[in-house]
């Protein structure tokens, strides 16, 4: 042993200097902290998750060959010319609707399981090129979709399907590297802001396949070359999340526009979306934020004649308990054989929007007094204050000192006010932390009446939007309240809110 650690020491002496054996020493070199800010809670989002996060509530558009055959899931050996809308696609007319329901942006289906494409792409003959008449061959939706996006300043993305029943290099190496990856590439180019792209979970079965026809299997979480794909998607547009196959957010694990009340962003990889995607993994190993994608319809994801939309009511509920508990709402409105949204489901969209306008926007907590019982140190360019949760700014934040992870937030009124909803928001750039709170209010200011026990107020995450009569599908007649209090009674450590609202 002795021999072996003087070996050891005449090996370091070959690696220092002569005269640094006297200076060998341990040295903190901790880097400053002047702003005092908060140490982050691992794993903590990518800036791009974090712009897609604040989309909040965007738009789905289902519209190709399905459209014309009736059918949800094509086969791949539908005739081009059974393609063929009764007048121009019309994109804008989509994004207009959706930017008069509140939503932030859309999603156009440009390429559904059938393989079909939906712009004149160089990867296979199976696209409008070779439509039925000349407003399907005219027809380019990324194109008009992106550009009517960037008009309209709405956020856009496309959904393209990686299973692809049409083509006959399926399940080679061939289809990922020359077809699928290619398609990708190509959407790219329509415009370097795209805020997503939607990559579905059907992936292999039977199909068409050239005319093989037959069952293909593939290992999905191999077979698509991902993480080529990310960095190729990632040098042309450098804020596009790539969600599902992409892994770069979740399948909230149901379509039918609801997230769990106890919904963490955190995730493992392992997990089983229809069994947790609805809810996350508190400590998860890394960032993958929850999505719900659900119909505004009765029917389809595809238009069918005859369907009719989701009440206004029957939406904001969707809204809710989806945006309302930490996850993003992608709502499905399926363009008809006109290449337009029937004017039924735009009226639905639109008193759903006035819904959220009435219901959530007028803020009465800057109009109140607040008062935290802990307040964390301020720094050199940076406070903490109460007043943060109500000053409109995203980028500040309340935050209790190292090591409290409990405390209260009280805002107080001069008359009473009738309320409805308390809306909370964590600084999530940082991690999320809150593992419990609950809700409070007084008609007097001084005897205190917890709501909502019937609901779980554990996570908060990016936004938690509380019903305090409890339900999500009955407005109610509020509460009125001289006072309001947010008891935060565990959290990973101190917790960090940027928004506190209440209506």
């Amino acid at each position: 042993m002795k021999k072996t650690y003087k070996s050891f020491l005449l090996m370091l002496g070959v690696l220092l200097p002569l005269n640094g054996w006297g200076q060998l020493q341990v040295v903190n070199e901790a880097p400053a902290n002047p702003d005092n800010e908060p140490v982050e809670v691992h794993p903590v989002p990518h800036p791009r998750q974090l712009k897609w996060q604040e989309t909040e509530f965007y738009a789905f558009f289902h519209y190709g060959m399905n459209t014309y055959t009736g059918l949800e899931w094509g086969n791949g050996d539908e005739n081009r010319a059974t393609f063929a809308p009764t007048a121009a696609p019309n994109p804008r007319q989509w994004l207009e609707v959706a930017k008069a329901a509140g939503m932030r942006g859309g999603i156009a289906v440009v390429k559904h399981h059938d393989g079909f494409c939906l712009w004149p792409t160089e990867t296979t003959d199976h696209n409008v090129t070779n439509s039925g008449n000349a407003f399907g061959r005219e027809t380019n939706i990324p194109r008009d979709f992106a550009a009517a996006a960037q008009d309209l300043g709405l956020k856009y993305g496309f959904y393209i399907s990686p299973w692809d029943r049409n083509s006959k290099w399926y399940g080679t190496d061939k289809y990922v590297k020359d077809v699928f990856l290619r398609q990708c590439a190509e959407l790219a180019q329509y415009g370097t802001d795209q805020f997503e792209m939607w990559f579905d979970g059907a992936n292999g079965g039977t199909g068409y396949y050239g005319g093989e026809g037959g069952n293909r299997s593939i290992d999905r979480a191999t077979y698509y070359d991902v993480p080529n794909l990310r960095d190729s998607v990632h040098k042309v547009c450098p804020d596009c999340v790539l969600w599902g196959v992409g892994g770069e957010a979740r399948w909230i694990g149901n379509e039918a526009g609801w997230a769990g009340q106890t919904n963490w962003s955190p995730e493992n990889r392992d997990y089983s979306p229809e069994n947790n995607g609805m809810y996350g993994t508190e400590n998860g190993w890394f960032w993958l934020p929850g999505e719900s994608d659900a119909k505004a319809t009765n029917r389809g994801w595809f238009y069918h004649d005859g369907e009719s939309p989701l009440s206004a009511e029957r939406l904001f509920q969707m809204y809710l308990e989806t945006v309302g508990r930490n996850a993003t709402l992608i709502l499905n409105i399926p363009p008809n054989k006109a290449g337009v949204l029937p004017e039924a489901s735009v009226d639905a969209l639109k008193g759903m929007g006035k819904l959220v306008t009435d219901r959530l926007t007028h803020d009465l907590a800057p109009k109140a007094k607040i008062a935290v019982t802990e307040t964390r140190k301020a720094g050199a360019k940076r406070n903490y204050k109460a007043k943060n949760m109500t000053d409109g700014n995203k980028n500040t934040y309340w935050a209790t000192n190292d090591g409290t992870v409990s405390a209260t937030i009280t805002l107080t009124w001069k008359k009473q006010q009738t309320l409805r909803y308390v809306e909370l928001m964590e600084y999530i750039a940082k991690g999320q932390r809150v593992r419990r709170f609950h809700i409070e209010t007084s008609d007097d200011g001084t005897t205190w009446t917890r709501r909502v026990s019937n609901v779980e107020t554990t996570t908060i995450g990016y936004k938690r939007i509380i019903p305090l009569n409890g339900a999500t599908d009955n407005y109610g007649d509020g509460f009125k309240a001289k006072a309001v209090r947010i008891v935060i009674d565990d959290s990973k450590a101190c917790p960090l809110i940027s928004k506190l609202a209440v209506y």
